[in-house]
């Protein structure tokens, strides 16, 4: 499936629990996948994603501490994950590989971390998409203009900047726009309580602004796919059929 902007429309395969069979159904045959999950003949991955087995997202306190490569007892081994997943992501023809890489921190150590990474990635030509959320864009962009690294790039989550409570999904990207090679479509409604997380709602139901938000990736000129994200709510295959739907 493509929107009328040419853009590939796929899912996440973490929002399926890696079965990804039933959304041949609804004709999707692009999927950002998890570098763990085996893939179908037939779909085209428009990047793999890692995580790492340390991070907690049960609140915001909990991801901050353990999120991506901020946690000091656990680098060597991610970076050992890291380096297998970017061999995956090589051997199946891809080129971008997305992670959270953490609550951004502007310390020699942060910097260090994400450049290395990116340096493993780039001698395999992989992009290393950073995911949007924990931090303002602005702190985003200077970030990226710092490290000035050609193998990093950006996932754009635009319901995360709402779940995370920072900043408005369409100025958020413009900000980021020459960084974004990559977009989840994902909807939320921002917390009411500082310091908890916001909640996740089908997408065209939250306060992304779904055909505003669109316009604007038309705007900066973006060129990328489009990955349906879902990790809330008990009909997921569902929402996914309905952000189909309404893209």
């Amino acid at each position: 499936m493509n929107t009328k902007q040419g853009w590939p429309v796929g899912a996440c395969s973490w929002s399926v629990q890696e079965n990804i069979a039933p959304l041949e159904e609804f004709g999707l045959q692009h999927v950002h996948l998890n570098y763990r999950t085996r893939l179908r003949p037939g779909w085209t991955v428009t990047s793999t994603m890692i995580g790492f087995p340390q991070e907690d997202y049960s609140t915001l306190d909990s991801i901050r501490r353990t999120g991506g490569v901020v946690p000091d007892a656990e680098w060597p081994g991610n970076r050992k994950l890291f380096t297998e997943a970017v061999k995956i992501t090589a051997d199946l023809g891809v080129k971008q590989l997305s992670m959270h890489g953490g609550f951004l921190e502007h310390t020699g150590k942060f910097y260090d971390r994400i450049r290395n990474l990116a340096d493993i990635a780039g001698e395999q030509g992989i992009r290393v998409l950073l995911e949007t959320g924990q931090e303002a864009a602005a702190d985003l962009r200077k970030f990226m203009e710092e490290l000035n690294h050609p193998a990093l790039g950006i996932n754009f989550d635009p319901a995360n900047m709402i779940l995370y409570d920072k900043d408005e999904p369409k100025s958020a990207v413009r900000i980021l726009a020459p960084w974004v090679r990559h977009v989840h479509i994902k909807d939320a409604i921002r917390t009411k309580v500082p310091g908890q997380w916001g909640q996740e709602v089908p997408w065209g139901d939250g306060e992304v602004g779904a055909a505003e938000f669109l316009e604007t990736l038309k705007e900066i000129g973006f060129t990328g796919a489009l990955a349906i994200e879902r990790e809330a709510g008990n009909n997921r295959i569902g929402d996914i059929k309905l952000a189909m739907q309404r893209l």
